[in-house]
This record gives C-alpha cells, sequence and structure tokens, in this order.
C-alpha cells in the first residue's frame, strides 16, 4: 500500500508542522478529544500509505547510514530529528502523542472498549526501554544488525505478511489493554525524547484549583499525573483533564524557572 513515489520527508514535515499546531490548541483551550482521533487517524494513514514519519525505523535507518530508506540525505534526518528533540523540549511528547504512526497505531488500539491494565511501575518500564536501547546502539552501531526489524514495523505498514509483522500485530493486541507497550518499552526514540519532555517547558500541570481527589492519577496509563512527576512519560493523552472535576485544575501551560 506504501505509495514509494511520494517523499518521505512530507510525512516528516506533516509531522514537525503539527507539534506546534497542536501545541496551540492545547494551550489555547480549543483542543477537543475529537480532534486528537482525527490526527491519531491521519498519522496511522500516512504510515500505511507514505511508511512516515515513523522515527524507530528512520533513526536506526540513520545510525546505519542508509540514505535510500531514509528517502534523503542523512544531514536532513540528523537536522530533522534534532529539530524533534528541541520541539519536544519546548512543548512535550506531542510527536509520540499523536503524530509516529508507531505511537498512533497503539494509541488507536488503546481506544478498544476492554479493561485495561495499569501498571505503576514507570521506573521499571523505563529501565527495560534504557537496557533495550543500549542493547540496540551496541548491534546497529558495531554489527550493523537490524534489532527493530524483529518487531516488523515495516512489514506491518507495508501490508508484507512476515513473523515480524505478526509480532507487531500480536503488540498491538496487547496494546488494547496495555498501554503503548512498544513506546514504553523497546522504543529508542521515546528514550531521547523523553528526556527532552522532562525538562520541556510546556506542560500538563496541576494549579491552585486542584482538590487532591486523584482521579487524575488513577486515571493517568504511564504513572505521571501526580503532581511533582517529571512529565516525561507524558504522552499528552488528555485522559487526566478529561476526568478532573474541578475546571481549571488541570492545564497546559508553561513552567516557571523555579518549578522546575
Amino acid at each position: 500500500m506504501v505509495v514509494e513515489a511520494i517523499p518521505k520527508f512530507v510525512g516528516f514535515l506533516y509531522g514537525l508542522g503539527m507539534i506546534g499546531i497542536i501545541a496551540y490548541l492545547w494551550y489555547s483551550g480549543r483542543w477537543r478529544d475529537i480532534i486528537g482521533k482525527v490526527i491519531l487517524l491521519i498519522s496511522t494513514v500516512l504510515g500505511f500509505l507514505i511508511f512516515a514519519p515513523v522515527m524507530p525505523y528512520q533513526f536506526e535507518q540513520l545510525i546505519l547510514q542508509n540514505e535510500q530508506a531514509l528517502g534523503g540525505p542523512l544531514i536532513g534526518a540528523v537536522i530533522g530529528l534534532s529539530i524533534l528533540f528541541i520541539l519536544t523540549l519546548v512543548f512535550g511528547r506531542f510527536f509520540c502523542g499523536y503524530l509516529c504512526p508507531v505511537g498512533a497505531v497503539q494509541e488507536i488500539a488503546y481506544l478498544a472498549p476492554l479493561k485495561n491494565i495499569q501498571i505503576h511501575q514507570k521506573q521499571v518500564f523505563m529501565t527495560i526501554r534504557a537496557i533495550f536501547t543500549i542493547t540496540f546502539l551496541i548491534l546497529v552501531f558495531f554489527l550493523s544488525i537490524s534489532i527493530l526489524s524483529i518487531f516488523g514495523i515495516r512489514d506491518f505498514f507495508y501490508l508484507v505478511p512476515t513473523l515480524g509483522s505478526v509480532l507487531f500485530l500480536l503488540l498491538l493486541v496487547v496494546a488494547t489493554i496495555f498501554y503503548r507497550p512498544f513506546c514504553r518499552l523497546a522504543c529508542p526514540v521515546g528514550l531521547i525524547l523523553s528526556l527532552a519532555a522532562s525538562k520541556s517547558l510546556f506542560k500538563v500541570r496541576r494549579t491552585s484549583a486542584c482538590i487532591n481527589c486523584r482521579k487524575c492519577e488513577k486515571v493517568c496509563p504511564v504513572d505521571e499525573a501526580k503532581r511533582d512527576d517529571m512529565k516525561a512519560e507524558c504522552y499528552l493523552c488528555g485522559r487526566c483533564m478529561e476526568v478532573c472535576p474541578t475546571e481549571g485544575a488541570e492545564r497546559y501551560e508553561r513552567m516557571h524557572i523555579h518549578e522546575k
């Protein structure tokens, strides 16, 4: 289904441009749940249509210096990834949350009307992903082994029936009850962007209107809704704001230096 004639950079420009638009909608209070679902759908369609912006795969190809798979020069990919890091450092993980097709398709799977499993072991998941990322870097840098091919990301979006695409499909089945298993346990780009998000200028935060009912903490699928959480793993899904019973108690706003 992937249309090779469409340059991959079109998808990446979509991803970078949409971060600012989504951030504006959040900050201005114009964001609606239906907007998020539409963007998730568009991002997923782009994954199947042009296989972009699929950052985990493209990041791996950048390290492998595979310009053909990247669909452009290496320096362009380096610049694009740097811009993405900076935008995440400012606005948070909107790219992971809504614009990467790998994350978008998992988010859509989690919307299935099934009983969700929430395990509040954020540090454990982050440690597992860190170990995976170190292994990933060693295998790619020193052995040129494409470890992410095991997950069949490319085969899945290309609609190629392989063991890898079946594995990714099984991950999506898991994602119907457990939030974003690939993003939280394996994605090396997710690890990089989580570092930026932990220091991001804009975050969802509690205000003085908060009544400490803790409903946000119970609904947060990544255990990032507590008052002092760094929001490194926050995908800006908006669930905390949806369940908040007090208007203005949860806001996406600029963090002041003394609050960081």
